[in-house]
C-alpha cells in the first residue's frame, strides 16, 4: 500500500521531498498547496499532482494519509495540530515549533489524534554523520572530552524569503534556522540531553530584527562540553564540527566527508553509497507508522532541541549561564 502526501508549503524543501517520494514506491504525492497559487502550480506540474492555495482545503478534500509541514516557522504548530486532527499523519520541517510550549501543544494534538509525527532533522540521515556516529557509539576513539562546531556562511542571500529576518516570524536569525542543525548534531551525537548554556550573541548589521550570528558554551548533563559558533555575514563558508577523545579526534563535515586521526594527521574514512536523507527519514517515518513506534527524530527529541534554542537566547539576555528548561 503506497501512502498518499500531501505537501503544505511550496518553497525550496518541498522540491526535495517531492523528490524523494518520487523514489519511493511505499508513497504517492497527491497535492500541494501555498498561498503563492502560482508556486503550488508549478510544482504541482512538475509533479502531475493537484495544488491548492487553502491547506486546510487540501487536507479535507484530498483527505492524504501523511502531510509535510514546510511552512514558515510560527505556522508550523497551527498546521502541525489541523493535520493531526484529521488523521493525518505528519512530517514536520524543524525547527519542531517557536518555542518548548507550541511544541507541548503539538504533542498533545498529535496524541489526540492518534497519528506518528516526526520532524525533519536531516542530519540523523546524513551517511558521514552516521558514520561519526558508529566510531562515537563504539569507542574506537577513547571516550569523547569535547565538541567544537562551527557553521558561517551568508544569511541575507536573494533566495532566502523575507519572513526569515522578522523574530515574529522565524523565532530568531541563524541561530534557530542553522543553530537547530548544531544543535541536534551535539545531542544526537552525544546521546545526553544539553544541562546548561552561556551565549553571546549579535544583532547587528543583519536585515530585520533577528541575530547575524553568536557563540555558546554548552555542557551536556555528564559533563561533555561543547562550543557553537555561527556568523551569517560574508566571509568563507564554514561547516563543521570536531570532535575530541581521549585516544584521538575526529572531523565532520555533513554531506561532505568525516576524517579521523589516533594522534596523527586526519585521514578520510570512506564512505559507502547511501540513499538521499529525504528518502530516509521517509522511510523512517514509514516504520513508526507501520511498527507504531516512535521515529528516530521523535517529538520529545525535538522539542529538546528547540529548548537549548530558547536557551541560548535567554542567556543572552541575562548575561549568564543558563539552565535547560527540558
Amino acid at each position: 500500500m503506497a501512502y498518499r502526501v500531501a505537501v503544505i508549503g511550496a518553497g525550496i524543501i518541498a522540491g526535495s521531498h517531492l523528490k524523494a517520494m518520487r523514489s519511493m514506491d511505499a508513497l504517492a504525492p497527491c497535492a500541494i498547496a501555498d498561498i503563492a497559487l502560482d508556486r503550488a502550480n508549478a510544482l504541482a506540474a512538475e509533479h502531475g499532482i493537484s495544488s491548492y492555495a487553502d491547506y486546510k482545503e487540501m487536507i479535507e478534500k484530498e483527505r492524504p494519509d501523511i502531510a509535510v509541514v514546510t511552512l514558515p516557522h510560527y505556522l508550523h504548530k497551527e498546521a502541525a495540530c489541523f493535520a493531526a486532527a484529521r488523521g493525518c499523519h505528519v512530517m514536520l520541517e524543524k525547527p519542531m515549533a517557536m518555542n518548548v510550549r507550541e511544541c507541548d501543544e503539538i504533542i498533545e494534538a498529535v496524541h489526540a489524534g492518534g497519528i506518528k509525527l516526526m520532524v525533519g532533522h536531516t542530519q540523523h540521515y546524513d551517511a558521514a554523520n552516521l558514520a561519526a556516529k558508529a566510531w562515537i557509539d563504539g569507542g574506537r576513539l577513547g571516550r569523547l572530552t569535547m565538541i567544537n562546531d562551527r557553521r558561517h556562511q551568508r544569511y541575507d542571500t536573494p533566495s532566502r524569503p523575507a519572513w526569515f529576518f522578522e523574530k515574529d516570524k522565524a523565532g530568531g536569525g541563524i541561530l534557530t534556522n542553522l543553530g537547530s542543525h548544531s544543535i541536534d548534531k551535539i545531542l544526537w551525537m552525544t546521546g545526553e540531553r544539553i544541562a546548561r548554556v552561556t551565549a553571546s550573541i549579535r544583532y547587528a548589521d543583519m536585515r530585520g530584527d533577528i541575530e547575524g550570528g553568536g557563540s555558546a558554551f554548552l555542557v551536556t548533563e555528564s559533563g561533555i562540553p561543547a562550543t557553537l559558533s555561527q556568523s551569517g555575514y560574508p566571509g568563507a563558508v564554514v561547516d563543521e564540527t570536531e570532535f575530541r577523545f581521549t585516544g584521538g579526534s575526529m572531523k565532520l563535515l555533513s554531506g561532505r566527508g568525516l576524517w579521523i586521526s589516533d594522534g596523527g594527521d586526519y585521514e578520510q574514512v570512506p564512505m559507502p553509497s547511501q540513499p538521499d536523507p529525504f528518502v530516509r527519514q521517509f522511510e523512517d517515518l514509514i516504520g513508526a507508522i507501520r511498527e507504531n513506534r516512535e521515529p528516530e527524530c521523535s517529538m520529545a527529541y525535538s522539542r529538546g532541541v528547540v529548548a537549548v534554542v530558547e536557551s541560548l537566547y535567554r542567556s543572552h539576555e541575562q548575561q549568564a549561564e543558563t539552565a535547560v528548561e527540558h
